[in-house]
């Protein structure tokens, strides 16, 4: 299951995002966790230190090796350097899988101790200065889509995102490469309207969308929220001594988390494990097709030199049932 958490800045929602990864680790259930948000805090979320995350190897740096592990013996794609970051798998291609081991996981995955087991952590790499003016921060992020494009997952295993809510993620198609996404929103004006443009946004693509309230105080905020998201609202979550403890670099036993928290991320797991059922790999490979498309026709192509229309295999469907080369 692919489940993206987004949110404003100061939602909580990388706070959310740890909980929920490490309410599936003690659960034993295989899970890939990816920080693509323009703030990389969520390894410091998971329990590691400032020396352990700023050791994590940044997606980005290792774009070639994932580009040309992925590529595979693709026919349509001439070169590694011709693949974009919504370059779609085809006939050929390598792919991804949550259990497995590759070179991609190799390189850019490291392993994090929870209770219950370890998780993978993968990170895109912080937004540095040598960026600014020349990328934006949704290149950087290209290895992450790159990865998403080409990864089959199945029921009970789980790759957790933790991804900006900004526009950049609809420019490429990167939102709707998920069975659900959580929008994590506090009780006020500016958190439902985050809420309100993502929905906008996602309308007229088939993306689940629901809302976990954070920072939920009391009768009033329940009923803002309420009010504004309707059935939208999944669950809310208020203060947690657990989370306090966690952020002092201190937590305790997760089987200690607060009883109405831990309800929550049973919630939430339940609610993504329902999706299951409606996945639809044809509507998925499509819009992934029609993403690299507009992608190729406004940068892509005059960027790479070649027309990157002919990089899809029209004959080819993404799901659980297809063989990629060794």
């Amino acid at each position: 299951m692919k489940i993206a958490f987004v949110g404003k800045g100061g939602s909580g929602k990388t706070t959310l995002s740890s909980l929920f990864i490490r309410h599936l680790a003690a659960a034993g259930a295989p899970v890939v966790a990816i920080d693509a948000d323009i703030n990389q805090h969520l390894g410091a979320a998971l329990g590691l230190d400032e020396a352990e995350s700023a050791g994590l190897p940044a997606m980005g740096e290792h774009l070639p090796l994932i580009k040309d592990y992925l590529r595979g013996s693709n026919p349509r794609i001439a070169s590694a350097e011709k693949m974009i970051k919504t370059t779609p798998p085809g006939e050929g291609s390598r792919l991804l899988r949550v259990r497995e081991d590759n070179p991609v996981y190799d390189a850019c995955a490291r392993p994090v101790e929870l209770d219950g087991g370890a998780v993978r952590l993968m990170v895109t790499g912080p937004f540095t200065d040598a960026d600014l003016g020349v990328a934006c921060y949704h290149s950087k992020t290209g290895a992450v889509e790159l990865c998403l494009n080409h990864l089959v997952d199945g029921p009970d295993e789980y790759v957790v995102v933790d991804m900006t809510a900004g526009s950049d993620s609809f420019a490429s198609g990167m939102f709707t490469r998920f069975d659900m996404t959580f929008l994590v929103a506090e009780p006020t004006r500016k958190g439902v309207s985050v809420y309100r443009q993502y929905k906008e946004y996602a309308r007229d693509f088939g993306v689940t969308l629901k809302v976990v309230g954070n920072k939920v105080q009391g009768p009033d905020d329940l009923d803002f929220l309420r009010e504004q998201a309707g059935d939208d609202l999944l669950v809310t979550v208020g203060h947690s001594d657990w989370v306090r403890a966690m952020e002092k670099g201190r937590p305790p036993r997760f089987d200690l988390l607060e009883d109405v928290n831990a309800r929550a991320l049973r919630a939430l797991r339940t609610a993504a494990d329902e999706t299951y059922g409606s996945r639809d790999w044809r509507r998925y490979t499509r819009q992934m097709v029609e993403f690299h498309q507009r992608n190729a026709r406004s940068w892509g192509n005059e960027r790479t030199g070649t027309d990157l229309a002919a990089q899809v295999d029209p004959g080819f469907v993404l799901g659980e049932e297809v063989v990629a080369p060794a």
